[in-house]
């Protein structure tokens, strides 16, 4: 595995092909690209055996990474149009792992007070928490409502926690069937700052994509599927997340 500063399988993919020279298939690794418009893409990379393992340095899994040019600069349909996008590609993995009732934890990641790794907390700001509404109030809600809770459990350094043993708590004591965690993530490239987000169903290491990993958060360590999504708020260079 090469030692480098990316959370972006299709990165990792890449680079590992140019240093070795290889332009064709990798045995462990498949991959597909669809082109949704002139200004976005979508990019698929499974992970398939050990040797794909190696070679990424990520578990067997599926990586999708999403790219929006001119996110910065787009209108309310361009942005209308990237949230259906992540939206769908989020759907069908969030469909293999739990049904369409199983009740879910979103948990934001990251430090609020350090611009490169607040994503996580300020999403969880948005996000439509029913499972109180369920329990209390269920005349008011649809039908078939998905019990949705979140948490920001902040960073270590602010509570002296690791965010494994904050969630093992909430998680034995609310069992969700799925964990969905927002986070930043490391890129090589500035061009994909605020426009390039990945989901993947393999969980995450906080911290990994800057050389600062905390405890996995996983399905091996939680007991329930852990998938991720992730947004290029950080180049990398910086050892704040």
């Amino acid at each position: 595995m090469l030692n480098f500063r990316t959370d972006l399988a299709c990165e990792r993919r890449d680079l590992y092909k140019r240093v070795n020279g290889i332009d064709k298939d990798i045995d462990g690794l498949e991959s597909e690209r669809v082109d949704v418009d002139e200004n976005i893409s979508i990019e698929r990379v499974r992970i398939v055996n050990e040797n794909g393992e190696k070679i990424i340095g990520k578990p067997v899994g599926s990586y999708v990474t999403i790219d929006i040019k001119k996110l910065k600069y787009a209108q309310d349909e361009d942005i209308q149009k990237s949230s259906e996008v992540l939206a769908n590609e989020l759907q069908k993995i969030v469909d293999a792992h739990v049904d369409k009732q199983g009740e879910t934890l979103v948990v934001g990641l990251g430090n609020i007070y350090v611009t490169p790794d607040s994503l996580g907390p300020k999403v969880i700001n948005e996000i439509e928490v029913t499972r109180h509404v369920i329990k209390y109030l269920p005349q008011y809600v649809e039908e078939g409502a998905r019990e949705i809770s979140a948490i920001s459990p902040g960073v270590l350094g602010t509570t002296g926690i690791e965010t494994l043993e904050i969630l093992k708590g909430i998680v034995d004591n609310i069992h969700p069937k799925l964990l969905i965690v927002i986070d930043a993530l490391a890129s090589r490239s500035i061009d994909r700052i605020s426009s390039t987000i990945q989901i993947s169903d393999t969980g995450i290491v906080p911290g990994a994509g800057v050389g600062n990993k905390r405890a996995e958060l996983s399905e091996n360590t939680l007991g329930i599927p852990v998938i991720a999504i992730r947004n290029s708020y950080c180049c990398g260079d910086c050892c704040t997340c």
